[in-house]
């Protein structure tokens, strides 16, 4: 059970590479969402809350296996992050690589309340709902970046 725990915890193991583990498992986030990105947007959602369940659970029994609360080895919550960064967007290959961007920027500097979460809050639920807070505010910024992108295109086009 244990290395179950684990592999789903570092998300298949990414989370053990030496160096940058949280951007390492955010590019799982990416493969991920390469799957999930045909589902209708009830399945995609159901999924993603499914996963953030299972991270919660793993990312809590993690912490215990390996003694360190959030460890850096923990990246399955990069990979909700990123689901929920990319929730309602185009799978193309310009929002899939301002997301990746966007998620990583507010997984990093973690503005409020991911950073009160990230620094309250314990147990799984603690590690997963600060990554998904970033991914809210990416989303947020990749949908209007979409739009306002969108927006040009046809002011552009209808000139």
């Amino acid at each position: 059970m244990k290395g179950l725990i684990l592999g789903l915890a570092s998300a298949g193991y990414v989370g053990y590479f030496p160096w940058a583990p949280g951007t390492a498992g955010t590019l799982v986030g990416v493969m991920v969402f390469l799957l999930y990105s045909p589902f209708p947007p009830f399945i995609y959602l159901l999924s993603t809350v499914a996963l953030f369940a299972l991270a919660c659970w793993a990312s809590e029994r993690a912490e215990v296996i390996l003694g360190q609360r959030d460890s850096p080895k923990i990246v399955i919550d990069e990979v909700v992050g990123y689901l929920v960064t990319m929730a309602f967007l185009p799978c193309t290959l310009t929002t899939v690589a301002v997301g990746f961007l966007f998620f990583r920027v507010f997984d990093i500097i973690k503005p409020s309340p991911a950073g009160v979460i990230d620094r309250r809050m314990r147990g799984g639920a603690g590690v997963v709902l600060d990554d998904v807070v970033a991914g809210i505010y990416a989303n947020i910024l990749l949908q209007l970046a979409v739009h306002w992108r969108s927006d040009m295109l046809f002011l552009i086009g209808s000139s």
